[in-house]
């Protein structure tokens, strides 16, 4: 990379966007569908491990006299249930997010997020403009590259 007093190659953050299309929005459903389960088998896995924690503490509070195990009980509950409000709020975002997905209309475009991109800049150059670039995607293929490249 050459070095100039004139030039600078700098970084930028480049907005991509995607066309709603059928194959889009099969897979952007797909992908929530699978977050869900994947939250789903979370809150499974959850309460067997709550209920086999629950049963060896109640295995030894038996041999042990005292509150002592109750106490731990209810410990583990307070905490499974914090865990299960922040699975199920997390569960109830991704719903979210399907449903709009599925109100999207035909070719209309979306945000999708950004990438790095590094440009040159020099003397003269507009950076602000330089600085304005997007993609725009159809099923994955660059349609249109907007602003300054």
């Amino acid at each position: 990379m050459d070095v100039s007093p004139s030039h600078l190659i700098l970084k930028r953050s480049v907005n991509v966007k995607a066309i709603v299309t059928p194959r889009w929005k099969e897979e952007a459903q797909q992908q929530l569908q699978d977050q869900i389960n994947q939250v789903d088998n979370q809150l499974q896995q959850l309460e067997m491990q709550a209920q086999r924690m629950i049963s060896e503490i109640q295995k030894q509070s038996l041999q042990l006299p005292g509150s002592e195990g109750a106490q731990q009980i209810e410990s583990i509950q307070g905490q499974v249930n914090q865990k299960k409000s922040e699975l199920l709020e997390q569960k109830n975002q991704v719903l979210q997010q399907l449903q709009q997905v599925q109100i999207l209309e035909m070719d209309q475009e979306v945000n999708q997020g950004q990438i790095d991109s590094v440009f040159r800049v020099e003397l003269g150059d507009n950076l602000i403009e330089k600085m304005q670039v997007e993609l725009l995607l159809r099923d994955g293929m660059v349609e249109e590259i907007r602003g300054m490249v």
